[in-house]
């Protein structure tokens, strides 16, 4: 993908990625520039005839009954991105403070926001040239809209706030003027279009549910391997059982298992050694299906979301205009909830298969799956570490959305609380990440044991094989405690899957 055109109708979360993560860039599209000029012409036709419209020449908020005059109309634009950067904590992360960016500037392409073309030209010109605003990650009710760290990503544009350039933290306007930018000052309604609206909690989401879409992938590998060490029973995944409770992500991640075990002489039939395998490898295509379907749901709103204009007043391409609720954010703060339950029990399933494994009761392979147990623990407390985070996604999975807090004197009297459901699911996401990265690395030392017990006289299954072989290229067969470190071991692994090289090896021999 060589570079991305902005719309305002058509972002994908692909497309997405490919921008804030990779630097793909990104221009306009000459239809969406003509949308853009035509909405802003109808906002300074507002402001010439003091005719009375929110945002533009009203205070904002409960504060809608105070009248601006035509003088102050600019100021008042400057005056909220400054009071309303008020966030807290940590800063949000590079590749999510772009997607903030990139969402934006295609939610103002929808030529109903009555900002300046040029307005938006510095912003997208920020993000190809990756001047990174300082957002601090807290401060979002979710309604209206994301309002402080969206201000907090305008404060470069005005000179003012911090930014990131090349790494190193600045202030903002020692940032832009290092990228070659000038900042400008606001004009009637920019500050408002700029600020008002989901893309904060929807640029957080986005990016979560983009990693987790990988994560549903991941599992199905970790499972099939897992289930192969302990010589599972593979009719459990026979499609002929599927279809006649034919939900699609069940389908799909029964025929993952069948394709990444093809050819493996290791795993089983009804009744050869077992009648039954326990559910966390018997129940794999309803568990990790169930997650497929929620992230597929996810999806479709997150794709909506992207290109939607979430502000207000929203200015038809007639000229109307209209004060509505489109910076809700409960369109998107419920399907995040989803998305951290959702993956929350891909961890959790695969935290019991960690159990089934290194529990020599249950595996028939020497306990923790080390040579002389007693001496060395081996894999005993990396079970401890993946149960401790299983149980914190519980907690993280309670839901956000049904939260509210009353703002604004009253008048914003429910809010979505979307900002921390989404950043709840990115954290299930990273703690999932390493749970299965946990299990992966279980599962590789489960299968060596097993090869050995069986005298290497079985054939490991086709993806297996190369997941088998991706891992052992970069993490070792664990002999005895003191020749390593786990969590460096654990890292290394991780590795694996953050970078997608785990998934992309298997996915050469596999159709995931």
């Amino acid at each position: 993908m060589n570079k991305v055109v902005l719309t305002g109708n058509d972002l994908d979360l692909e497309q997405l990625v490919a921008v804030t993560r990779n630097h793909v860039k990104a221009e306009i599209d000459e239809k969406a520039i003509a949308d853009v000029e035509k909405s802003r012409k109808y906002v300074e036709e507002i402001v010439e005839e003091e005719r009375v419209v929110y945002g533009i020449n009203t205070g904002f908020g409960s504060l809608s009954r105070v009248s601006i005059s035509k003088e102050d109309s600019a100021q008042l634009q400057e005056n909220i991105i400054r009071t309303h950067a008020s966030g807290f904590g940590n800063p949000l992360p590079e590749d999510e403070v772009r997607a903030v960016m990139l969402i934006r500037i295609n939610s103002l392409l929808k030529g109903v926001s009555g900002i300046r073309l040029s307005t938006v030209e510095l912003l997208l010109e920020m993000l190809n040239r990756n001047v990174v605003p300082f957002i601090p990650e807290k401060g979002s009710l979710g309604a209206s809209g994301d309002l402080a760290p969206l201000a907090h990503m305008v404060l470069p544009m005005l000179g003012l706030g911090k930014a990131y350039y090349e790494g190193e933290l600045l202030p903002g306007k020692e940032a832009m003027q290092r990228a070659g930018l000038e900042p400008i000052a606001l004009a009637a309604k920019e500050g408002l279009a700029l600020i008002n609206g989901t893309t904060v909690l929807t640029a957080t989401g986005a990016l979560a549910l983009y990693d987790a879409l990988q994560l549903s992938k991941i599992a199905d590998i970790a499972g099939a391997m897992s289930c192969e060490s302990s010589r599972g029973i593979i009719d459990a995944f026979w499609e002929e059982l599927h279809t006649i409770r034919p939900h699609a992500g069940s389908l799909k991640t029964a025929e993952n298992l069948r394709n990444i075990l093809e050819g493996s002489t290791y795993v089983t039939h009804t009744a050869e050694l077992r009648v039954q395998d326990a559910y966390t490898f018997r129940c794999m295509p309803q568990v990790h299906g169930a997650s497929k379907d929620t992230l597929e749901y996810v999806k479709e709103k997150v794709e909506i979301e992207l290109n939607s204009a979430t502000d207000n007043p929203i200015i038809t391409h007639d000229g109307k205009v209209i004060s509505g609720g489109n910076f809700h954010g409960e369109l998107m703060a419920q399907p995040f909830d989803f998305l951290a339950i959702a993956v929350s029990e891909l961890g959790n399933i695969s935290e019991r298969r960690i159990e089934r494994m290194v529990n020599t009761t249950l595996s028939g392979m020497p306990s923790f799956l080390v040579k002389h147990p007693g001496l060395n623990s081996g894999f005993m407390i990396t079970q401890y570490a993946a149960a401790a985070l299983a149980s914190e996604n519980k907690t993280l999975s309670h839901p956000a959305s049904v939260d509210s807090i009353t703002s604004c004197e009253n008048q914003e009297d429910f809010v979505s609380m979307g900002n921390w459901g989404s950043r709840k699911a990115r954290e299930v996401v990273k703690n999932t990440a390493r749970i299965l990265t946990t299990e992966l690395m279980i599962a590789a030392q489960a299968l060596d044991f097993r090869m050995e017990m069986e005298e290497n006289k079985f054939e490991l299954g086709k993806g297996t094989k190369v997941a088998h072989d991706v891992i052992r290229n970069k993490v070792e067969f664990i002999e005895e405690d003191s020749k390593i470190e786990i969590y460096e071991e654990l890292e290394k692994a991780q590795e694996l899957v953050n970078s997608g090289k785990l998934l992309e090896e298997v996915e050469k021999v596999v159709e995931l």
